[in-house]
């Protein structure tokens, strides 16, 4: 499956069937002097423009590396997420202008059965659209095409609602149109906040879902030699690929020759089971032979764990030529003062084990 080719092909449906919606919509809002069904019809018009702006991100965002990018143009997706979210927003604010303006001046909307009929065709239309539409985005995962998409079956609500507020014109002679385009408005100023929110989240750069990551570690700690992996760490450089690095537990025993062995799998399965590639390889060494290592190391973990905001610890070597006892914490982003727990822990183990010299290195709480 092509994926470019066929977010352009679901961008292209997009824009047919908000063309064809928006032509009857304007058509039937004008003849009804319908405020909310003209709303509705720009409201597709902005979609067309979103569809567009998918085509032309996906076009450039799949455009092949080069010596200033040499991970490729795939954030550009993420821009393009961001310009819909903004267009999405410019729409809503302005729609909301126009509403009340007629709620200020209000004019008496005139309905017949075929604008109805017409208007309850547009809804399921849009339920369509934006169901396949949200779909493929999940299905290729692309930010713009799940946020198309999701703007789709959000109109269809917003469609049946002016349904809705015809019937009450029709049995209560009670004009609610120009509340119903300021509540339309609303919404869609809602949907662009969020969608902008989501945007900024991707570009700036936020934690990988961690179904991911734990499923990526579970497939590195499948290698018989391997007793842990932390630290992991993915770079997204667009919806479809992250490149990343581990670090990985292994016996003290191992010679770089195994070791070396034993990373190239590790990257091979990685790459063949997740499409992501492991740029570098960190080793931790464990103590093998070593009851008295074992021995305090329990002890250790012990005393860290019972710290609060401490998710882990891990990466323990005690060398006993040096003199020396290193490991990793984790600290949780909750902490009030992050460093004062990391501190604290510092100082105790310390104290605990004055002969040795104790090195910890605080990690951040990067990946699930």
């Amino acid at each position: 499956m092509d994926r470019n080719k066929v977010i352009i092909k679901t961008s292209i449906i997009g824009i047919i069937a908000n063309l064809f919606l928006a032509g009857f919509k304007a058509a039937v809002g004008l003849l009804t002097s319908s405020i909310a069904i003209v709303l509705d019809a720009v409201n597709n018009l902005s979609d067309v423009l979103s569809s567009v702006i998918t085509i032309i991100g996906t076009k450039l965002a799949g455009k092949k590396p080069d010596r200033k990018h040499p991970f490729g143009h795939g954030r550009i997706e993420y821009i393009t997420a961001l310009l819909i979210s903004v267009i999405v927003l410019y729409a809503g604010i302005t729609s909301l202008f126009e509403s009340v303006k007629k709620i200020v001046h209000p004019k008496t909307p005139e309905y017949t059965a075929v604008s109805l009929i017409i208007v309850a065709a547009a809804v399921v239309v849009k339920i369509l659209l934006g169901l396949y539409v949200k779909k493929t985005g999940k299905a290729v995962n692309s930010p713009s095409l799940v946020a198309s998409g999701t703007d789709a079956l959000m109109d269809s609500i917003i469609s049946f609602s002016t349904l809705v507020a015809a019937g009450i014109f029709i049995i209560f002679h009670l004009s609610l149109e120009a509340w119903l385009g300021a509540v339309i408005s609303i919404v869609i100023i809602r949907s662009g906040i969020e969608m902008l929110r989501d945007s900024l989240s991707d570009i700036i750069g936020q934690r990988v879902d961690s179904s991911i990551t734990k499923e990526v570690k579970r497939t590195i700690c499948t290698f018989d030699e391997v007793q842990g992996a932390y630290d992991l760490i993915l770079h997204s450089y667009g919806p479809d690929l992250l490149i990343g690095s581990v670090h990985i537990e292994v016996p003290d025993t191992m010679t770089v020759s195994r070791l070396d062995r034993l990373e190239r799998k590790i990257t091979e399965k990685v790459l063949a089971e997740h499409s992501i590639i492991l740029a570098g390889i960190s080793v931790y060494s464990q103590n093998t032979g070593n009851d008295r290592a074992s021995e305090i190391y329990t002890d250790i973990r012990r005393r860290v764990m019972s710290h609060e905001y401490i998710l882990q610890i891990h990466g323990f070597f005690m060398d006993e030529e040096t003199k020396s006892i290193t490991f990793d914490v984790i600290v949780d982003f909750a902490a009030p003062d992050g460093k004062a727990v990391y501190n604290e822990v510092c100082q105790e183990i310390q104290q605990e084990y004055p002969d040795y010299k104790i090195t910890v290195t605080l990690d951040l709480d990067v990946s699930d």
